[in-house]
């Protein structure tokens, strides 16, 4: 077989030229999206007059706060839903949002919200600590009648944020009581220094308790509901086109929103996207790559911005499959694979490999004393053979359907691992799902054995990447790996709140993960987006989604 190293420079010119093509076109033996038959990339539905049209990667999960875990579904609940607090435009820093203050006592163990007065949900009813307590016991409580988890329903990022579900002894929160009508205390089982941005997280918007048990186990599907306090109200789902949404005059911010309707069109091809917002079918979009931004540049109708970057792009390599659960295999395919190489040619200047899970604009919680697995083929191999493995093994990779700001070209992406790796023996083979099904399914046992992911942190601290892949109940998708001493770690640095013990707590966790290789990280990127010169007021935020609500278009 060749190697990598010998038909590298080939492929990659043919990977630059087709990668946009190619990076949602899978082979007779890859599983297949299910979605509508026609391409809403070829085909989209005529958007209302004036409309400002956000061109999406990709079509959301569901429309309901609380049990989504992807970037997709929180772009359109931004647009929707309020959260207790928000994030000031284009920062991480914290602003009220439908709490007007917050503070702790007990130290750190008991977090208070003041609710904002006045504020109604679309359907005219009442926001009130009512509503929030209903909200946080669907997600946080599995015996709600209102959370309808037999219908599926796994509210899955709050065990992931707050380290398990009500009664469970890893619930970080233990009770929530309202105080009148305007007061709402969530009761820690320990300090817990960052809970206001986690809490701020763009999953957990406010629904109204009212259309949610209206709906029932359909609200925030297509044909359903989906009913907040935010800028814009649902109008419709076209499924695999887009979401119209309209202006809610009633809004609590004067003002605001400036635009009287907002279209998210779904659009999977980054090739596409680029089209579409050249023609002026849209006016904003998305995780455009790294080599069409010559194409924006040069295009006088269009400007071509970056998002502040913070985020990871990660291969998952799960112990419960055999040859993965010995950590030196682990290790051999770190350096097996050509990181810095693959970085370079995918993401050229917008993308950097470094071996940290976390970003480099965390880069003081990072360790110097971690193994940059700098590209070996020889020595991945001769570990392998003393691991048991010296003619190698079969491994399915599994490789996401969408454009995501971490992997704008996922397929490519996957082949060039895949390449990297047959050269120490390891026979590979790609499969991809439909974006909801490959995100549900890498949960269930026995999961994935490879898969490509990524993140996008919800606020800007290391607990923001670690507890959600490391944590009590987050690594589902990694046979429930649990590292007792990377748990403990956790959950020292949250309750620590002085930085200089926070910054030596990560970067020993820093340094187990970097052996342990459960999630290898490939890139952190810079998102590169693109926009019609007639928008204006859009400040893209680096957690990866913002409300449209101060965007107009000319």
């Amino acid at each position: 077989m060749r190697r990598w190293k010998e038909w590298r420079p080939a492929f990659l010119a043919v990977a630059f030229a087709l990668a946009i093509a190619l990076s949602n076109c899978n082979s007779p033996s890859t599983n297949q999206p299910t979605n509508s038959s026609s391409s809403p990339a070829n085909t989209p539905a005529v958007a209302p007059p004036g409309a400002l049209v956000y061109g999406s990667s990709g079509e959301p999960v569901n429309l309901e706060p609380g049990n989504i875990t992807d970037g997709n579904s929180v772009v359109v609940q931004d647009q929707i839903y309020d959260r207790l607090i928000s994030f000031k435009p284009g920062s991480t820093d914290l602003e009220p949002g439908l709490a007007t203050k917050w503070n702790f006592s007990v130290g750190g163990k008991i977090w208070t919200f003041k609710l904002r007065p006045g504020v109604k949900f679309h359907d005219g009813t009442d926001f009130d600590a009512e509503a929030v307590i209903f909200n946080v016991d669907r997600w946080w409580n599995p015996k709600s009648d209102f959370g309808y988890r037999n219908a599926g329903k796994t509210y899955e990022i709050w065990k992931e944020l707050f380290g398990g579900y009500k009664e469970t002894p890893t619930s970080l929160v233990q009770d929530v009581v309202a105080e009148g009508k305007d007061t709402v205390k969530f009761v820690l089982k320990q300090p817990f220094s960052v809970f206001p941005e986690a809490i701020a997280s763009g999953f957990f918007g406010m629904a109204s308790p009212t259309a949610i048990k209206k709906a029932q186990a359909k609200y925030g599907t297509p044909s359903s509901i989906a009913v907040g306090t935010g800028p814009f109200v649902f109008k419709e789902w076209r499924t695999g086109d887009s979401i119209v949404l309209e202006k809610n005059k009633k809004y609590w911010k004067q003002g605001l929103p400036k635009s009287e309707r907002l279209v998210i069109r779904f659009i999977t091809d980054p090739a596409a996207r680029l089209a579409q917002i050249r023609s002026g079918t849209v006016d904003i979009t998305v995780d455009i790559t790294p080599d069409q931004l010559k194409e924006v540049q040069k295009d006088s109708k269009l400007d071509s911005i970056s998002r502040p970057s913070l985020n990871v792009g990660f291969l998952g390599l799960n112990p419960s499959y055999e040859p993965l659960k010995k950590a030196e295999v682990r290790q051999a395919i770190a350096l097996a694979i050509n990181k810095q190489e693959i970085v370079k040619a995918f993401w050229g200047e917008s993308g950097v490999y470094d071996s940290h899970f976390i970003p480099p604009t965390l880069k003081e919680f990072q360790s110097e004393k971690v193994s940059k697995y700098e590209y070996d083929p020889h020595k991945a191999k001769q570990i392998l053979a003393q691991a048991g493995y010296p003619n190698g093994f079969d491994l399915q990779l599994w490789y996401i359907p969408v454009s995501r700001p971490y992997f704008p070209t996922p397929k490519p992406i996957a082949e060039a691992f895949a390449a990297d790796l047959s050269a120490i023996g390891i026979r590979v083979s790609l499969q991809t799902k439909d974006w909801a099904a490959y995100l549900a399914e890498r949960n269930k046992p026995p999961g994935f054995q490879a898969f490509m992911l990524g993140w996008t942190s919800d606020y800007g601290d290391p607990d923001g990447f670690y507890y959600p892949h490391f944590g009590p109940g987050s690594t589902s998708d990694i046979g429930n790996w649990k590292n007792d001493q990377v748990s403990k770690l956790l959950d020292q640095g949250r309750a620590a709140s002085d930085k200089a013990e926070r910054i030596k707590i990560y970067q020993q966790v820093d340094e187990i993960l970097n052996q342990e290789v459960v999630r290898l990280p490939i890139v952190h990127t810079q998102p590169l987006l693109a926009k019609r010169k007639s928008v204006n007021g859009w400040i893209p935020s680096p957690l990866g989604s913002e409300p449209l609500d101060t965007v107009t278009k000319s």
